[in-house]
């Protein structure tokens, strides 16, 4: 049988059921009832499907539902989805691998189906929908846009996607909303307190400095850049307490002309990056001076899943012309590689890594 066309007044729609549950929990701040709020969108996506011509065959929702806080199983079952009940893991669900092992096995017995609908936004689904297009599908993708791979709205397209905020109700939006802002404006007047009450208090490692330091060689400077004489022993200076170290001049001579950054997603990339320098030097226990490029760019795509690849390379880009970063090339086999290194003297730089050993 050939498949049909998507003017098939037929759809299928696949509920990533703990995407939008973890995303509800984690983006606004843990909202009481939340599978209310998922089974609203659910409920409203089939309207509004219907209201398309398109009638909902099948529909069905992914979940390791025992490790969710409530069961929606049987609200579900009267709205008319099948639950999916799948062992997730600490690391990776398994709903992602059986919604597309479903979706594609009712592509090929329900040739009548025109329409696939993935309420989901993982990048992982983008060779399953690509398939789908290329057997004359009409695929379509419910989602909240912050939770959504870039990578995966370039593929389908705009008018592809439906936004899950227009899946709810203008006033409960307004509640999620005001609840994730009062939940982190307390989140960071708390952060505030503590800096104010701990500003001008010694850390152990200085009282500890102080307290090995004789009183007298307290008292008498030390010039920077000599050796203290025997008589008079150099206090120790913890590492978190040293100035910004700035690097000589001739050792960054090809960064761009420094400016400071302009987004936060810059100041976010470029944070992820010093961290990413950090880890290396811990695994390898010495100094690190660049960071391979190709890898970096698979690591920032799980930090940055929101962004498309290219906007995620355009980061880069605008990193080096702040000359926070540059990007140089190395010879090696099999083939030539990128690598990414620093400039630690950059304004921003030395606000995110104050420092070095």
């Amino acid at each position: 049988m050939s498949p049909k066309s998507p003017a098939s007044s037929y759809a299928a729609v696949f509920i990533d059921f703990e995407n939008v549950y973890y995303f509800l929990k984690n983006h606004f701040q843990d909202p009481p009832d939340l599978n209310d709020y998922v089974l609203d969108i659910i409920r409203t996506l089939r309207e509004q499907l219907s209201a398309k011509g398109l009638d909902c065959l099948i529909s069905y929702a992914y979940a390791d539902f025992e490790r969710l806080a409530t069961a929606p199983q049987g609200a579900l079952y009267l709205m008319g989805v099948s639950t999916r009940n799948v062992l997730g893991t600490d690391h990776k669900n398994a709903a992602d691998m059986q919604l597309c092992i479903d979706a594609l096995e009712v592509m090929y017995t329900r040739p009548d189906i025109g329409t696939f609908v993935l309420v989901a936004g993982d990048r992982d689904y983008i060779p399953v929908l690509q398939h789908l297009r290329r057997q004359a599908r009409q695929v379509l993708v419910a989602g909240f846009r912050e939770s959504v791979s870039g990578d995966l709205l370039q593929n389908i397209g705009a008018q592809q996607f439906i936004d899950a905020r227009d899946l709810l109700a203008p006033e409960r939006i307004g509640q999620l909303e005001k609840r994730r802002a009062d939940r982190l404006r307390v989140i960071e007047e708390s952060r505030r307190l503590r800096e104010q009450g701990l500003a001008g208090v010694p850390s152990a490692a200085a009282l500890a400095a102080r307290a090995a330091t004789p009183a007298d060689a307290v008292s008498k400077p030390v010039l920077v850049g000599m050796v203290p004489s025997a008589s008079v022993p150099r206090p120790v200076v913890p590492a978190a307490a040293r100035p910004p170290a700035v690097r000589p001049a001739e050792e960054v001579p090809d960064f761009a002309p420094v400016r400071r950054l302009a987004s936060d997603v810059e100041r976010r990339t470029l944070a992820f990056m010093l961290a990413e320098f950090q880890k290396l030097e811990a695994k390898q226990q010495r100094r690190v001076t660049e960071l391979w490029l190709g890898p970096f760019m698979r690591l920032l795509t799980d930090e940055l899943p929101e962004l498309p690849d290219y906007e995620r390379r355009d980061l880069l880009n605008k990193l080096r012309d702040a000359g926070a970063i540059r990007i140089e090339k190395r010879e090696g086999e099999p083939h030539p590689f990128s690598v990414i290194v620093v400039n630690y003297s950059h304004p921003d730089v030395q606000e995110l890594h104050p420092g070095e050993d």
